[in-house]
């Protein structure tokens, strides 16, 4: 049975030209589905200017067209064989919106298009994508609007600095849902460690130099990387241990070698008390690919 039964995506109505229900449809498709389209519309505050009475058939006519729209994406999805619903409603809070949908509807995964912002208004503002991301109680597929729409290469990021603590359960959750995605897809499956060696790991100790430990730290992380992949399998020119802080180190990767979706942790230590959670987030402004956070 495949892994993914019913996928929620949602979506930008305004946005007509997102691959977004590409991307959504070809999995529903190769996994055998239900799929979900919600479109959101945040409330126009242009309308305030109109008089009640027109306020309201002017609200209805936006919404009434976007409704046709994307039930004629509907119907088209529905003559390719896949099992599709959808609704069109005005968003008095976005955020909390979709969370309360999630929570209704309870789906295996929680499809998006990349919402790209600007560092300045991050500065300031938590992005929708980001919210979700540090949220959601389900898998949030955050798609990009380049690349294939059934994904052929996928890329397991782990954490292997702590094989005993939550990271190892993460890294089991990370690396089940990489490789049922591989499998729906008919994709290659990669596994990669980013392994950022910074003085903050490293003392003086038994006189041993600065090098000495860095060499020997190093080893150890590329023995407990070596035997996590063996755990589940991966071949052994599929196995990506690098050195590098993990937002350049994954950036370069994915795009030296046609990422199509990196699968990481939403929140993951990493080293001493840091967060993989805000890798992931600034990884999706670094990508050009997707990213499915588990």
């Amino acid at each position: 049975m495949s892994q993914y039964q019913r996928l929620l995506l949602i979506i930008n109505p305004a946005l007509r030209h997102s691959q977004a229900i590409n991307h959504a449809a070809a999995l529903a498709k190769a996994s055998g589905a239900s799929l979900h389209i919600a479109a959101w519309i945040p409330s126009l505050k242009m309308l305030s200017l109109l008089e009640q009475g027109e306020r309201e058939k002017a609200r209805e006519r936006y919404l009434q067209d976007h409704r046709d729209w994307l039930n004629a994406q509907t119907t088209n999805l529905r003559g390719r064989g896949l099992d599709v619903t959808a609704e069109v409603d005005w968003a008095d809070d976005l955020r909390q919106d979709i969370l309360d949908h999630v929570l209704e509807m309870q789906p295996d995964l929680l499809i998006k298009e990349v919402q790209h912002e600007s560092a300045l208004k991050r500065a300031f503002f938590t992005p929708l994508d980001w919210h979700l991301l540090r949220h959601c109680p389900v898998p949030v597929y955050l798609v990009s609007g380049s690349g294939f729409v059934l994904p052929r290469k996928i890329v397991a990021a782990v954490e292997v600095s702590d094989t005993e603590g939550p990271d190892n359960e993460l890294n089991e959750r990370i690396i089940q849902q990489a490789t049922a995605l591989a499998m729906q897809c008919n994709a290659e499956l990669h596994l990669l460690y980013a392994c950022d060696i910074s003085a903050a790991f490293l003392a003086d100790m038994g006189g041993l130099t600065l090098a000495d430990l860095t060499k020997a730290l190093r080893r150890d992380l590329e023995k407990s990387f070596l035997k996590l992949a063996g755990r589940y399998g991966v071949a052994s020119d599929h196995r990506h241990f690098i050195l590098g802080n993990p937002v350049t180190a994954l950036s370069e990767f994915a795009h030296d070698h046609q990422v199509d979706v990196i699968v990481m942790g939403k929140v993951q230590s990493h080293g001493v008390d840091k967060l993989l959670g805000s890798t992931t987030e600034h990884i999706l402004y670094q990508v050009p690919c997707s990213v499915l956070a588990v």
